[in-house]
């Protein structure tokens, strides 16, 4: 579903945020971009939903190439990509049910399918009961849990999730942990950019390790290697046994 070939972006003043990185990402399943603050995790996240051009190499999506994605197919783009941001980007003036409607709005959702839509993604969520209230009445995972709504009410193919435990305490972390993992389990490609390694202790998947714009570990690639030595193993042929001292004088 997702690729990157040989990707590589450097900025207008000389930074690289990603260096000749290559992994492909199957659908229906759960990664981590794992990286400390710089280490190129939202560069990422930026070229995926065509923010952002590579400076070398191509990103596929659904087997189409986004360089070649024209300006006026990006939106369609954007909305098979949902994304969950740290800082929740809800508008504190709308209550959390005009927050999630007015993507459907933009979308052209017709206003009588707007109000289903909007209580469906929330019950999936868990927050049926707060459509009505407004953002600042919310705590900081409830907040989080609608900006996951919002995410899902495109009924997006991809869940990219940017550090969306970076402000929340363990307990609460590991409730939007579960929530993501069963999300992938209803079938949506989830991705989950984090620094918190703690998550992945509980909800394990598959790891794309970041630094400094480069990626230095794939555990889907560990796992081939293991995969590899234990079948070179089992292929060893077993040395034949010795010759006894009476078969020998024979």
């Amino acid at each position: 579903m997702i690729q990157f070939e040989n990707v590589s972006k450097v900025f207008p003043n000389g930074f690289v945020g990603l260096e000749d990185i290559s992994f492909t990402i199957e659908p229906q399943t759960l990664t981590y971009i794992i990286g400390e603050s710089g280490a190129g995790k939202t560069t990422l996240l930026r070229l995926l939903i065509r923010e952002l051009m590579p400076s070398e190499g191509e990103i596929y999506f659904g087997g189409e190439p986004l360089t070649r994605l024209s300006s006026r197919h990006i939106p369609h783009l954007r909305r098979r990509i949902g994304v969950v941001f740290q800082d929740y980007k809800l508008i504190p003036e709308r209550t959390i049910r005009e927050n999630i409607g007015l993507v459907l709005e933009i979308m052209g959702v017709p206003r009588s399918e707007q109000r289903k839509k909007t209580e469906d993604v929330l019950d999936v969520v868990g927050l049926g009961d707060k459509a009505d209230l407004f953002p600042v009445q919310l705590s900081g995972g409830e907040l989080q849990r609608v900006s996951i709504a919002r995410a899902l009410a495109t009924t997006p193919e991809v869940l990219f999730a940017d550090e969306p435990t970076g402000n929340l305490d363990p307990e609460t972390s590991k409730g939007i942990a579960d929530l993501l993992k069963k999300i992938t389990d209803l079938g949506t490609t989830v991705i989950i950019s984090t620094h918190d390694l703690v998550l992945l202790e509980d909800f394990p998947g598959r790891e794309l390790h970041l630094r400094q714009g480069k990626l230095v570990r794939d555990t889907a690639a560990d796992e081939k290697e293991d995969t590899k030595s234990t079948s070179k193993k089992k292929s060893t042929p077993k040395e034949a046994p010795a010759e006894t001292a009476e078969e020998e004088e024979a």
